[in-house]
């Protein structure tokens, strides 16, 4: 008598939980079978077991921390990106120093501890700018950490200032750069990265770019952003190739999604994916990452009530409080909470809220 199609698909996920529980590492074909492993609450308690065997105390952390978008001029328009403005643009903008510092002032007086600097591609600046700005930054506020710049940004940087990316970011942490952000990852398959940015860097050389920042001694976050015009398959080559980076430097602190916000983009024809995406992406990733020791919720796309739940699904930090976001925000997304608005989320999923810094060291 043959297999029912429903009864396969137990059949098969049994076989996974069995490798997981045993510590194996999962594949390929095993990532994509759990994308279409119909039963997410199973799906999620798997992942929960995984979570509470890497990180078992009872904390979920989260870090004060501000983004601070310096300038929103960028060439390389992204499709998926409704933050840029062109060089030249009345609407483009560089922040100044004195808006800057100002900003950190005031995540200082929060108790702020992370620095969070992105901007676009802005052909005027080159190394000197930000050797000079993170300088200054450091002389103002020693015992903030400067959590900046996407490989991207980096990768740009060194090209115009005729650096080699060591080069580059050995100058930038002479001046005071301490981690990386992982953003840019989107997905990390040259054919998706071609449709949603066809002037952005290659997944080979962002991956390596993350090698070199690793060997160097810094540590970064990893990304993905999912629900655009990628495939499930996609979505598990993009885990396998930050696993394998992993493997090799063990640098990375953590990872997040979140999913394409399609308002005011290029690619408005784009279904918005659901929460039950989002709870599946992170349960499928916590167990297909299996050397990454943190997962960090997107509590800016999915909102506390979708967040509440994912802290059963796999997750085991709330990320920054941010006090400020325009890029994603520009899409017209917008759940930023404050700290104590955070901890009440995190207690409402049964956990206890823990602060920590960039390097996912507990402060409190």
């Amino acid at each position: 008598m043959l297999e029912t199609p429903v009864r396969t698909e137990q059949s098969r996920f049994e076989a996974i939980a069995e490798k997981v529980l045993a510590g194996e590492r999962l594949s390929f074909e095993d990532g994509v079978a759990l994308f279409r492993y119909p039963n997410l609450p199973a799906l999620g308690a798997l992942a929960h077991a995984v979570r509470m065997r890497k990180n078992p105390h009872p904390y979920v952390t989260y870090v004060i921390g501000r983004i601070i978008n310096y300038t929103n001029v960028c060439w390389v328009r992204c499709k998926f990106c409704a933050f840029y403005r062109p060089p030249n643009h009345a609407e483009g903008y560089l922040l100044s120093d004195e808006e800057i510092l100002q900003k950190i002032d005031e995540l200082v007086q929060q108790g702020g501890v992370e620095a969070l600097i992105q901007g676009g591609l802005n052909p005027k600046l080159k190394i000197d700018y930000y050797e000079r700005l993170f300088r200054l930054i450091k002389q103002h506020y020693p015992q903030v950490i400067i959590h900046g710049l996407s490989p991207t940004e980096i990768l740009y940087i060194a090209h115009i200032s005729r650096l080699s990316v060591r080069e580059c970011l050995q100058r930038l942490v002479a001046a005071g750069l301490n981690s990386i952000p992982g953003a840019g990852g989107e997905i990390l398959v040259d054919r998706v990265r071609q449709q949603i940015a066809p002037f952005k860097d290659t997944a080979q050389e962002w991956l390596d770019f993350m090698r070199e920042a690793h060997q160097l001694g810094l540590r970064s976050s990893a990304s993905m952003m999912y629900g655009h015009v990628e495939t499930v398959e996609d979505r598990v080559e993009h885990f396998i190739r930050l696993r394998e980076v992993q493997d090799e430097t063990g640098g990375f602190t953590a990872f997040v999604c979140w999913n394409f916000q399609p308002e005011g983009t290029e690619l408005p024809h784009v279904r918005k994916a659901t929460p039950a995406e989002y709870l599946r992406t992170v349960a499928v990733a916590r167990l297909m990452l299996d050397n990454f020791d943190h997962l960090q919720a997107s509590i800016l796309t999915q909102g506390p009530k979708v967040i509440t739940v994912a802290l059963r699904y796999g997750l085991d930090d709330m990320g920054s409080t941010m006090i400020e976001e325009n890029v994603v925000s520009a899409q017209g997304t917008k759940f930023i909470l404050n700290a104590q608005e955070i901890e009440r989320v995190i207690r409402s999923a049964g956990f206890i809220p823990k602060r920590r810094n960039t390097r996912y060291e507990w402060v409190e």
